[in-house]
């Protein structure tokens, strides 16, 4: 391992979601999609859910999880 190689995963930020806002548990550059497993920039991200904990990429992804769980 050299200076240049980087843990994937040291990127990810840890986030709590609540109603409007979240707060950063562990601060990094992206969360990942529940949905797609996209990684989303902290900084642009917009669709959550509180209560199952999840970050969504866009409004389709946030809709197909709302989808997949009320038949």
């Amino acid at each position: 391992m050299n200076a240049f190689d980087r843990d994937q995963n040291a990127d990810i930020a840890v986030l709590h979601y609540g109603d409007g806002e979240y707060t950063v548990l562990r601060p990094g550059r992206h969360v990942l999609c529940a949905v797609t497993s996209q990684k989303i920039p902290v900084d642009t991200l917009r669709y959550w859910n509180p209560i199952l904990q999840e970050a969504y990429a866009g409004p389709a992804e946030a809709l197909q999880r709302w989808k997949a769980l009320n038949p």
